[in-house]
């Protein structure tokens, strides 16, 4: 498993899911072209990114190709890597037919490849410092399985620049993979103080 600082950003969830088995990076999903009308989506990326860098992951297709310009503009005095997968031509094994341009994106590259290529932003020191995030400390923080956690978490991935319908296993991972501890315990003290929720 290849421990990378930065955000991964990628086009969709299929992506996500081949790269949770190489990485343990944040990874973000533009879904598709939903990132030219979520500023919420592009807040969350540009938050991310800010803190941790970030590595754009798209395919390499014509889509792919405007996705990440446009976030390489959107993204101005970040530091942006870029990570590319080669032109292959064939179809996922999802899909029934080819894609537009006839060639694999992220989701049909093959894991070894992925591995190689991501593997030279790859940073074996490891995780954020300090405790693990962990779904009791979630349930202790009103975070889960309450009354009012959904709207904790809402209030909490405000204040974290994260998109608001973030599911707690989704925030638990982000905030282990990306924030840390200490980060966690001082938005959890702001929407005390604040009495957001």
């Amino acid at each position: 498993m290849l421990h990378i600082n930065e955000v991964i950003v990628v086009e969709g969830r299929f992506d996500r899911e081949k790269l949770r088995r190489i990485t343990d990076a944040p990874i973000i999903c533009t879904d598709g072209f939903e990132i030219y009308r979520s500023k919420a989506l592009l807040s969350s990326i540009r938050a991310a990114a800010k803190d941790r860098g970030v590595i754009i992951l798209t395919d390499s297709d014509g889509a792919g190709f405007r996705i990440r310009n446009y976030l390489k503009q959107c993204l101005g005095g970040v530091e942006v890597k870029h990570a590319y997968v080669p032109r292959v031509e064939g179809k996922e094994k999802r899909k029934s037919t080819a894609g537009k341009e006839g060639i694999l994106g992220v989701e049909g590259i093959d894991e070894a490849k992925l591995t190689e290529i991501l593997s030279r932003f790859a940073d074996n020191e490891g995780a954020p410092a300090g405790e693990k995030i962990t779904k009791q400390m979630f349930y202790d923080d009103g975070l889960s399985g309450g009354a009012d956690s959904a709207a904790r978490r809402r209030a909490l991935a405000h204040i974290l620049n994260l998109p608001p319908r973030i599911s707690a296993n989704a925030m638990l991972d982000i905030l282990n993979k990306a924030y840390g501890f200490e980060k966690y315990k001082s938005a959890l003290e702001k929407l005390d103080k604040d009495k957001i929720v």
